[in-house]
C-alpha cells in the first residue's frame, strides 16, 4: 500500500478520532451543567422542605393554640350558663368546681372570697394541699398591697406583670406560670380567682383574657345571689311585720266590733228606756194643752207646746238612733216592695214642699223614664231623699236652687244626685260628713238644732241596699249627694 494512502488513513483516523474527542468533550460540559442545575433543584427542593416542615410546625402550634382557645370559650360558655341559671351562692360554687378541677386545663387553682373581716375564705381548690391552702390565705390576708393592687380590678399574669407583683405572687402561691384575676360586684373585689402550672407549661395572653372573663362572670353571679339573698331576706322580713300587723288589726278589729256591738246594745237600751217616759211626757202634754184636764193659762200652755216640740225631736233622734243600731249590727231586715222612684220623689217633695216654699227655692227634678219599677224598702228609701233633701234645704239659701237628678247606668245600676246651690262644705270636712254625730262649723248649724244622724243613716240605708254613698262640693258654690243602688226587677 502506497505511503500517501496510508498517511491518508492516519490522517482520517485522526479526525475522526478528534471528531470524537470533540463530541465526548461536550457531553461532559452538558453533564456537568446538568449535574449543577440538579443540584440546585435538590438544594431547592431541601429548602421547600425545611419550609413545610416548619410550616406544618406552626400550623399544628397554631392548631394546639385554636382548640385551647375554642375548649376554653367552650368552657366559658358552659360555665357561665351553669352559674348564671342559680340564685344559691352554694351552688354557684358547686358548679364552679368541675371548671376550676377538670375543665380549664390547669395543673393548679383556687377561687377564695373575702368576708366582712377581710379574712380569705377559699371556696374552691384544685392540685393544693391543706398545708399549702393554709400558707396561702394567711400571706395573702397580710399582704395588703396585692389585694388593693386587685381591688383596682388589675388581672395580673406572669407574662405581663410588674416585677414586683409578679415576685409577690410567686411566693404566696410558688407557682411560675400563673394567672390571677379579681371577682369584682358592685361593692367592689369581694375576692380573686387563681389559676397556674408549676411545670414550664407557660400561660399565654389567651389565658389571662378567659380567667379575667370567668372572674368577672363570677361576680355577677355572686352579686345576683347575694341581691336575691338580700330581696328574700327583706320579703320574709316584711312578711313577718305583714303577719304581725295582721294580727294586730284583726284582733284591734275584734275589739272595734265588741265596742261597736256593746254600743248598739247600750243605745238600743237606753232609746227603749228613753221612748216609754217621752211617750208618757208628749200624752200628757197634749192633754194638757187639749185642755182635757182643765183650763191651762196661755203662758203655761206654750211651754207645754215647747214640750210637746222637743218630745218629738228626742223621739226621732231616738228612732234614728235605733235604725243606725239595727242597721249595724244586721238585726233589720228589708221590707222589699215594688216602689216607682218618680212617685216617691213627689211624696218626698210634697212632704218637703213647706219648708221650699218657706225659702223660695227652685225645684228641679229630672227622672230618666227608663228606670224600671225596683224592688226597695219604700219606708227606708224615702228616707234617704228626705234626709238629703231636707239637708239641701237646710243649707241652700232663699231663691237658691235644688236639683234631683235620676239615671239608670249601663251597670244595672240606679244613679241618684241630689245638689244645691248652698254654702258648700270644706274639703277637711268632707271625710267626717258621714260619722255619726258630727256636724259642719258654720253660721247654719249655729242656729239651726240638729242630730248629725241624718246623712249617716242614709249612707247607711244606701248600703244596706247593696249601694254606695259620696259627697262632692265646693264652698261657696253648693253640694251634690251621690249614690247608687242596683236594680232589682225580682225579688
Amino acid at each position: 500500500m502506497p505511503t500517501s494512502i496510508i498517511i491518508l488513513i492516519l490522517i482520517a483516523a485522526i479526525a475522526a478520532l478528534a471528531f470524537l474527542l470533540f463530541k465526548k468533550t461536550n457531553e461532559v460540559k452538558k453533564f456537568k451543567g446538568l449535574l449543577t442545575k440538579m443540584k440546585k433543584a435538590f438544594n431547592y427542593l431541601d429548602d421547600q422542605a425545611k419550609m413545610i416542615v416548619k410550616t406544618d410546625v406552626e400550623i399544628n402550634r397554631a392548631q394546639e393554640f385554636l382548640d385551647k382557645r375554642l375548649s376554653a370559650l367552650d368552657t366559658l360558655q358552659k360555665t357561665s350558663r351553669l352559674i348564671s341559671t342559680t340564685l344559691d351562692e352554694n351552688e354557684i360554687f358547686h358548679r364552679l368546681k368541675q371548671a376550676l378541677t377538670t375543665d380549664l386545663g390547669f395543673e393548679k387553682g383556687l377561687i377564695f372570697i373575702l368576708d366582712d373581716k377581710k379574712n380569705c375564705n377559699v371556696r374552691i381548690a384544685s392540685g393544693l394541699s391543706e398545708e399549702e391552702i393554709f400558707y396561702i390565705t394567711g400571706r395573702l390576708e397580710k399582704e395588703t398591697d396585692l389585694l388593693n393592687a386587685l381591688k383596682d380590678g388589675n388581672t395580673f399574669s406572669s407574662p405581663r406583670s410588674p416585677f414586683s407583683i409578679k415576685e409577690k405572687i410567686l411566693q404566696i402561691f410558688q407557682i411560675e406560670h400563673f394567672v390571677l384575676s379579681p371577682v369584682l360586684a358592685q361593692s367592689g373585689m369581694i375576692g380573686a380567682v387563681f389559676v397556674g402550672n408549676k411545670s414550664n407549661i407557660a400561660l399565654s395572653d389567651g389565658d389571662e383574657e378567659f380567667i379575667s372573663i370567668l372572674a368577672n362572670q363570677i361576680g355577677q353571679a355572686l352579686e345576683n345571689a347575694r341581691l336575691f339573698d338580700q330581696v328574700y331576706s327583706s320579703s320574709q322580713l316584711l312578711e313577718l311585720k305583714v303577719q304581725e300587723r295582721t294580727r294586730q288589726l284583726e284582733s284591734a278589729l275584734t275589739e272595734v266590733k265588741q265596742i261597736s256591738k256593746t254600743k248598739s246594745e247600750f243605745i238600743s237600751a237606753v232609746s227603749h228606756e228613753l221612748r216609754t217616759p217621752l211617750t208618757s211626757i208628749k200624752g200628757y202634754a197634749s192633754i194638757l194643752i187639749a185642755g182635757k184636764l182643765g183650763n191651762v193659762p196661755d203662758a203655761v200652755k206654750q211651754r207645754l207646746e215647747k214640750i210637746n216640740i222637743h218630745s218629738d225631736n228626742l223621739v226621732k233622734l231616738i228612732n234614728d238612733l235605733l235604725d243606725i243600731s239595727r242597721i249595724e249590727s244586721g238585726k233589720v231586715e228589708m221590707t222589699m216592695e215594688k216602689c216607682r222612684l218618680s212617685e216617691m220623689i213627689d211624696n218626698v217633695h210634697d212632704l218637703l214642699t213647706p219648708q221650699i216654699k218657706e225659702k223660695s227655692i227652685n225645684w228641679r227634678m229630672d227622672v230618666d223614664p227608663k228606670i224600671p219599677d225596683m224592688f226597695l224598702d219604700k219606708q227606708q228609701a224615702e228616707r234617704i231623699f228626705i234626709n238629703l233633701i231636707g239637708n239641701a234645704i237646710k243649707f241652700t239659701p232663699e231663691n237658691g236652687t235644688i236639683s234631683v237628678k235620676v239615671i239608670l247606668q249601663d251597670n244595672n245600676m240606679v244613679k241618684a244626685e241630689v245638689t244645691d246651690t248652698g254654702i258648700g262644705i270644706p274639703k277637711d270636712a268632707i271625710t267626717k260628713l258621714f260619722d255619726e254625730f258630727y256636724r259642719v262649723e258654720n253660721e247654719i248649724n249655729e242656729n239651726v238644732k240638729g242630730t248629725g244622724l241624718g246623712l249617716p243613716l242614709a249612707k247607711k240605708i244606701v248600703e244596706a241596699h247593696g249601694g254606695s254613698m259620696w259627697v262632692t262640693s265646693k264652698v261657696g258654690e253648693g253640694t251634690s249627694f251621690h249614690f247608687t243602688i242596683p236594680v232589682k226587677t225580682e225579688q
